[in-house]
């Protein structure tokens, strides 16, 4: 079955000095942006890929950004330089939110209950009021790192990854910690939820996808030996049809989201894929187009084909 799906490199786009770790939707589903370690937040168009736009500039490297399409902002997580919310359009800083001086893993968007939420190396979740980006409190229920968040808006959930093996479950307004999941050997880098909201995926560095029955408790579903080394991010494709995955091992992995059947294998040797890790995807409804981004400084675009199946 794997090879009915038909894949293709579209673009590989260049221009980040550093390994890209970050990649963010846009208003519309043509544009995207990248981060990097080189601390340089770019926005790309899939319509004309080779070029990309230089949004901002920024101190330290960044692993995680967040669009909000309500407001066409972008939240800018700065390693040990705080927070900084950045007008696309103006290509400017409207607002620096001073933070503990650690690394900032992932944050995530709760429009329906006016929260932005912020994973940090030194094991909290920081809590913004999403309206005026005002530090609410501080959630710390470990002193290791929180490495990925997740929101489930029909439960009004937030789900967290940490270092010390854990999937923490918060209740999303109270910020009561509802559950506790330790199935997981070790860091646990990604996290999310199905478009449905029915289900929790998790990943990491035990190569481990892990399935969770969101109704049920978070009784785990099963799991499968999704890749050779960590699983670094999870993400649905537009349809909810399919997911695909991403690794320390170079590959990139679709998967069927019904059945958790692996469907193709994107690689180095069969692609002319990442020569090193796959930090992070975006699905775009572009086009069906997926992207990823790597350790090797570069971004792939690429055309995915389910018609044959």
């Amino acid at each position: 079955m794997a090879s009915n799906v038909q894949v293709q490199k579209i673009a590989t786009l260049t221009g980040h000095r550093d390994c890209v770790y970050s990649l963010e939707q846009s208003a519309d589903e043509a544009h995207f942006y990248s981060a990097a370690g080189d601390g340089l937040i770019v926005r790309w168009n899939l319509n004309d890929p080779e070029n990309g736009e230089l949004i901002a500039r920024t101190e330290s490297s960044v692993y995680a950004i967040k669009f909000l399409p309500d407001r066409d902002l972008l939240l800018v997580g700065q390693n040990n330089d705080g927070l900084q919310v950045i007008d696309v359009q103006e290509k400017k800083i409207v607002k620096s939110v001073p933070l503990p001086k650690v690394a900032i893993f992932d944050i995530v968007y709760a429009p329906d209950v006016n929260k932005v939420f912020m994973g940090l190396a030194n094991g909290s979740i920081a809590v913004l009021a999403a309206d005026t980006f005002e530090l609410e409190t501080m959630i710390r229920k470990s002193e290791k790192s929180v490495r990925s968040l997740a929101y489930n808006h029909k439960t009004r959930e937030l789900a967290a990854g940490y270092s010390d093996h854990t999937v923490r479950i918060f209740d999303a307004v109270s910020f009561d910690l509802k559950y506790e999941l330790q199935n997981h050997t070790n860091s646990v880098f990604t996290l999310t939820y199905s478009p449905n909201g029915e289900l929790l995926l998790t990943g990491g560095r035990d190569a481990h996808l892990r399935v969770w029955e969101v109704q049920n408790k978070y009784k785990e579903r099963g799991y499968v030996i999704a890749h050779m080394y960590t699983i670094n991010h999870i993400t649905y494709s537009p349809d909810g049809r399919y997911f695909a995955t991403c690794s320390m091992d170079k590959s990139i992995k679709v998967w069927d989201a019904e059945t958790f059947k692996l469907l193709k294998v994107i690689d180095k040797v069969r692609n002319a894929s990442h020569g090193t890790s796959v930090n992070k995807l975006f699905w775009s409804a572009h086009q069906n187009q997926l992207v990823s981004c790597s350790d090797d400084r570069t971004i792939s675009v690429w055309d995915i084909n389910f018609n044959a199946l």
